[in-house]
């Protein structure tokens, strides 16, 4: 092999090493930092600004239009979450809420324990006035009782839940 064939892979080669570099500092930015949340059209065609998340937005419904379930007079209403970055907050709960750190979720946890790509866990009101917490694929699980769930589950204000560092649990 020739003296220029050789300069040519080992150019090539250090080409393939600096791209593969700096993909590995996006990757590790974007998940240190997250990625900027796109803004939303309005229904009149127009871009609006994308809303900040908020460190507690259980107490709305994310579903337009959404029909309140009946309520049981003993069914629980609040989240009260005990550790974490909002400890000490009850929240008014809705009859569906996404629990994580990512921009779709109406209980926003920032916890880097928590993922940022996707909603970690649903908190969903039964037909019952029950609630059924899910955990929506995240890598470090979502614990009732100190226990990792690996499919839906009935939680009740006996229960304690924990998603990364925060526990909270159902109250009347």
């Amino acid at each position: 092999m020739g003296s220029f064939a050789v300069l040519t892979f080992k150019v090539a080669f250090l080409a393939l090493l600096w791209l593969f570099v700096i993909l590995v500092a996006l990757v590790v930015r974007t998940d240190m930092v997250g990625r900027p949340v796109k803004a939303a059209r309005t229904a009149a065609g127009t871009a609006e600004a994308p809303a900040q998340p908020k460190p507690s937005r259980a107490g709305r419904s994310s579903r337009a239009g959404a029909t309140p379930r009946t309520r049981r007079p003993n069914s629980p209403e609040v989240l009260a979450i005990d550790s974490g970055s909002l400890a000490g907050q009850r929240l008014q709960l809705v009859d569906h809420v996404r629990i994580g750190r990512s921009a779709e979720c109406e209980l926003y946890l920032d916890d880097e324990y928590v993922t940022s790509k996707h909603p970690h866990a649903a908190l969903d009101r039964q037909a019952d006035g029950g609630w059924l917490l899910t955990d929506l694929g995240s890598t470090n699980g979502t614990f009732v009782n100190g226990v990792r769930i690996s499919g839906p589950r009935i939680v009740t204000p006996a229960d304690t839940i924990q998603i990364g560092r925060t526990q909270m649990r159902l109250e009347h």
